[in-house]
């Protein structure tokens, strides 16, 4: 169990035995259902654990250039790249770097065509779809809202699959259930079913929430081999958040206390809007270790992040005892999609990232100074 009080702050803290625990469960499903389970990069890329996580998966999923190369240079496996749209000028690179290509229309497919069969080595090419169906509650998340720009419709293949397309790649769950999945897998076979004898993948994409306390893994295991073995085909899962869920936290402290029209806020040294943006974007309000829901008679404060941004607070949270600057708050959970998406806003200092080793030991990773501000916007 972490020490937080061996942390620097503000820090961003992963502890390798939760992260492992999570790893483990995920080769277990990969291993029971014969499926091949990938890390998203979107969700988690904290390079430094990937020597860990390899010893579990062996390949990630990349939806950039960039992400692309992280995947070859420091998981050191080509990437199942997909991207809303390529660009000409960085498609030779995307060709280095990948195994897979989903493409997400048939113009993009049909443009680099040509590019990707001229390519020495073999690269699997595949389409995202849009079955139209998603149990998506937050419109920002979902990829089935009418006019989505993302997937090619069953409209669109009823007169067949391009030629050389050799798989077809689904995203539209979010931190869903298995029984979601069963749902929109039905939705699947209906629309595109015809399509499947002819390929020979079908990434289901992310969402899958493996690793939440309440995820039935069994069911999840019987619904992958009966589809597998009923489709002949080889299944691809990517989930994002499932990797470092739960895996750690971030480490902040009070630096001053506001008093105004009753409501106290506690000014820390992160910021929402810039190190923890989820919860400013779903939204949802973070989880504190050691305060809960305001109760009449407790002490209770809004948190206030330290950027100019009026927005940049959320509230409340009542505690045991009144809180004073100097104070540590630890946010938990906030290390899958909440690290990827942190900025500088305002030039508010980065916070650094820490592992706690499964010696019980805190390893410095990153530290983040003026330079990586200054540099980012030269």
């Amino acid at each position: 169990m972490i020490d937080y009080s061996r942390i620097p702050s503000p820090c961003y803290v992963i502890e390798e035995e939760r992260l492992r625990k999570n790893l483990s469960l995920i080769k277990h499903v990969a291993d029971a259902s014969g499926a091949e389970i990938i890390l998203a990069f979107k969700g988690f890329a904290m390079w430094s654990v990937f020597p860990v996580v390899r010893e579990y998966v062996s390949g990630a999923a990349a939806s950039s250039i960039h992400e692309a190369r992280l995947c070859f240079e420091e998981m050191g496996t080509p990437a199942h790249t997909y991207a809303p749209a390529f660009r000409r000028d960085e498609f030779g690179t995307i060709l280095r770097y990948s195994s897979h290509i989903t493409f997400n229309s048939l113009e993009q497919y049909r443009k680099f065509a040509p590019a990707l069969h001229r390519e020495g080595k073999h690269i699997s090419p595949g389409l995202r779809i849009n079955p139209e169906y998603s149990e998506i509650s937050q419109g920002i998340y979902n990829p089935c809202s009418p006019g989505s720009r993302l997937g090619v419709t069953a409209a669109e293949l009823a007169n067949g699959l391009p030629e050389g397309v050799e798989g077809l790649h689904f995203h539209v769950l979010f931190e869903s259930d298995s029984y979601t999945l069963e749902k929109v897998l039905a939705v699947v076979e209906e629309k595109f079913g015809h399509l499947l004898p002819k390929l020979k993948w079908l990434n289901m994409g992310g969402g899958h929430l493996m690793t939440r306390r309440d995820y039935n893994t069994g069911h999840l295991i019987g619904l992958l081999k009966k589809f597998r073995e009923k489709h002949r085909i080889h299944l691809i899962l990517e989930p994002g958040s499932a990797f470092a869920w739960e895996t750690g936290e971030l480490v902040a402290t009070v630096e001053d206390i506001i008093t105004r029209d009753g409501i106290k806020t506690a000014i820390m040294d992160v910021s929402f809007t810039a190190h923890m943006p989820d919860c400013l974007e779903m939204p949802y309000k973070p989880v504190i270790i050691g305060a809960f829901d305001p109760v009449p008679g407790k002490p209770t404060y809004r948190m206030g992040g330290n950027s100019c941004l009026s927005g940049d607070f959320m509230g409340d949270w009542s505690f045991h005892r009144e809180l004073h600057p100097g104070d540590r708050l630890i946010f938990w959970d906030m290390i899958h999609y909440t690290m990827v998406k942190t900025t500088t806003f305002n030039g508010v200092p980065h916070p650094n990232i820490g592992i706690w080793t499964a010696d019980q030991q805190f390893r410095l990773v990153r530290e983040f100074g003026y330079a990586d501000y200054r540099d980012r916007l030269s």
